[in-house]
């Protein structure tokens, strides 16, 4: 890389004025909008590049002494942050550190996926977009324009860190600290790409295909690894987390792999016995009430449940039977009711122990849907 006095065509005891000077005179020559040649925009941003350097006291005084040359000398203690940075990991004994990689892994994302009680029952496939960070297709990660490269820092001369040289009652101690002009990266961008201003990736709306497995439930969290973010400058993809949350079913809920409904049944259907076909999350099922049902008995049909989650086989589906009493009666209905009860001698209501059976959990956990 060539020299910033010599790109500039000024001596290395120039003035801060001087600098400027020869700066003005060269970008009044150079300038894209007066001379539009390749050759005088490469060279503008050279001289533009110089300046920056040289016009800043700090990094002049870096530039000029280099990266492995000291900066102390005037006989001033160090502070006790730059001793203990030397013997606990600051770069003491002269050691130094590499530059670091500009390429950093893409942050995690954690997502909330409603799913219906049908959709668990056997698993699906759904399709969900995402607004997220991805590869910039300009520069492929890069950061830099087309046809362009990062370059060599000429501060710290690549190596990322700027080390320095501070007396201290210990004797001469050598510290390092990043390079402040490229971040501790060891090269910088001049020319970033337009589209993603540098950073080797855009914001954008994507569509990912994901599988849910059947049994999952409220408050499962599903990985989908590699499918975050992608990482600054091209970094690997973080990983996607998608929260299950089952949404309410009007007719069936849940109690692990079962399934849990009511059936509400008519009181001569109960006394009498029927048959009737019901319809599932599955299909159509036949379903059968013994003479003499009660209220409370449930109805056990095998494998008409969730799908397990883990292991094989499916949990059953349970009917809790409620027999319904009709409030209304045409005088017809009330005196055929009324000679069925005189020609049965039933025992007169009387209390008895309290009962909680299988429906009366069914239905406090109606209630509390």
């Amino acid at each position: 890389m060539a020299d910033h006095y010599d790109v500039l065509g000024v001596d290395k005891s120039a003035t801060t004025d001087e600098i400027k000077k020869a700066y003005r005179r060269l970008a009044r020559e150079l300038h894209p909008d007066v001379n539009p040649s390749p050759e005088a925009s490469e060279r503008f941003k050279d001289v533009t590049h110089a300046y920056d350097v040289l016009s800043d006291p700090q990094q002049r005084e870096r530039y000029d002494l280099g990266p492995q040359a000291g900066f102390g000398g005037g006989g001033g203690a160090a502070g006790f942050g730059d001793i203990f940075d030397a013997f606990f990991g600051g770069g003491g004994g002269g050691q130094r550190q590499g530059p670091r990689s500009r390429r950093e892994r893409g942050q995690d994302a954690l997502l909330r996926l409603e799913v219906d009680l049908e959709e668990i029952v056997f698993g699906t496939t759904r399709d969900i977009e995402v607004d997220t960070a991805v590869l910039c297709e300009t520069c492929n990660g890069s950061c830099c324009a087309p046809g362009t490269s990062p370059q060599t820092c000429d501060i710290c001369h690549g190596s990322g860190q700027i080390q320095r040289t501070v007396r201290s009652l210990l004797g001469n101690v050598m510290t390092s600290s990043p390079c402040g002009t490229c971040r501790g990266y060891g090269t910088v961008i001049p020319n970033p790409c337009p589209t993603c201003q540098g950073q080797g990736r855009v914001r954008a709306r994507r569509t990912i295909p994901v599988d849910i497995p059947a049994g999952v439930d409220t408050g499962i969290r599903l990985q989908l690894p590699g499918q975050g973010e992608v990482g600054q400058a091209g970094g690997p993809n973080g990983d996607l987390y998608l929260e299950v949350k089952v949404r309410h079913h009007d007719i069936y809920s849940r109690d692990g792999d079962d399934l849990l409904a009511t059936l509400e049944v008519q009181m001569a259907d109960a006394i009498l016995g029927t048959e009737t076909t019901l319809q599932t999350l599955d299909g159509e099922v036949e379903v059968e009430l013994k003479a003499g049902t009660q209220s409370a008995d449930v109805i056990t049909i095998r494998d008409r449940g969730i799908t397990k989650l883990r292991g094989t086989g499916r949990g059953d589906l349970k009917i809790g039977v409620q027999v319904v009493t009709p409030t209304k009666l045409s005088h017809k209905e009330r005196e055929l009711i009324e000679k069925f009860a005189s020609g049965r001698r039933s025992a007169a209501p009387e209390l008895s122990q309290f009962q909680q059976g299988l429906f009366g959990k069914l239905r406090d956990r109606f209630l509390h849907l």
